[in-house]
């Protein structure tokens, strides 16, 4: 009989546990509003809305990147309906025309299926999903600029009305080759590596200097062949689902610079013309890139 009183006494106190547990998760999303400690190495910074501040307090710069909460920042254009997924530590929005997933300690957030580069990672901040401002400003379709002497961000809404991206609708065929050369030759490098890998290959397809096509550019044989997959043949490969975002986040226009046209893994090359020949620009992970 003890032992039974025990039992009934611990599943009891993990039922509590468990169901408090789910209330503070549920709390971050469902708006239980609890004091947000700030990082020390973030600054405080103002956000304004069509010329009025907005979410005074709650706005902060953390190595250069400003942060909204989320909840609150969605709220501003819409009435929004948010549920939160535990395993995954994901936030969901919903709009009457927009559905935001917001992953904690990611670096992208996706808008009505585009894949948004964040720059900094998502972050929890006491049981708030705080997240970089720019991707959220354009999943609403608002303009975004710095003002720098007054070190504040302005948005101004859409003047039509809209107030979130159309639907996703990518190119199948630039997703296709730029996801497999990303994948093929940045496979285990940390996504901002494979950014700029896909970085190189639009470069090369703005530049006069090369093929005006995806395609084109990959297998280019002009000065010979250009990538090594395609020499192997690993550019036939199945991409990795982290190079299909990559090359999303690249077809959605951003950048670490316009400028890169060459990279190479040092320790792995054979041939170091690049080296002898092209200014250095900067090195992620294995790579070192060459403009």
């Amino acid at each position: 009989m003890q032992k039974r009183k025990q039992r009934r006494h611990l599943l009891s106190k993990l039922f509590i546990t468990s169901l408090a547990c789910l209330m503070l998760a549920s709390g971050m999303i469902l708006g239980v509003d609890a004091a947000v400690v700030f990082p020390e190495a973030s600054t405080p910074t103002a956000v304004y809305l069509d010329g009025k501040e907005v979410l005074p307090g709650e706005c902060i710069i953390l190595e250069s990147v400003t942060y909204v909460p989320l909840r609150k920042f969605c709220n501003l254009f819409e009435d929004c309906r948010i549920t939160w997924d535990a395993k995954t530590s994901t936030a969901t929005v919903r709009t009457s025309d927009l559905t935001l997933t917001v992953q904690s300690g990611a670096v992208y957030i996706t808008a009505n299926g585009h894949y948004y580069y964040t720059v900094g990672e998502v972050r929890n901040l006491n049981g708030h999903l705080y997240v970089p401002i720019r991707p959220l400003a354009r999943a609403f379709a608002a303009e975004l600029y710095w003002n720098a002497s007054a070190r504040r961000v302005e948005l101004t809404s859409d003047p039509t009305g809209r107030n979130a991206v159309a639907w996703a609708n990518y190119n199948a065929d630039e997703v296709y080759w730029l996801s497999r050369i990303i994948s093929a030759e940045s496979k285990g490098e940390p996504l901002k590596g494979q950014i700029a890998v896909g970085n190189v290959v639009l470069n090369r397809v703005k530049s006069p200097a090369y093929p005006n096509t995806i395609y084109g550019v990959i297998f280019d044989r002009k000065y010979g062949t250009q990538f090594s997959p395609v020499a192997i043949g690993t550019i036939y490969q199945k991409p990795t689902a982290k190079a299909e975002i990559a090359a999303k986040i690249c077809l959605e226009g951003y950048s670490l610079s316009e400028d890169i046209l060459f990279f190479l893994n040092p320790r792995a090359s054979t041939n170091f013309w690049i080296v002898k020949n092209r200014p250095f620009a900067f090195t992620i992970g294995n790579h070192d890139f060459y403009r």
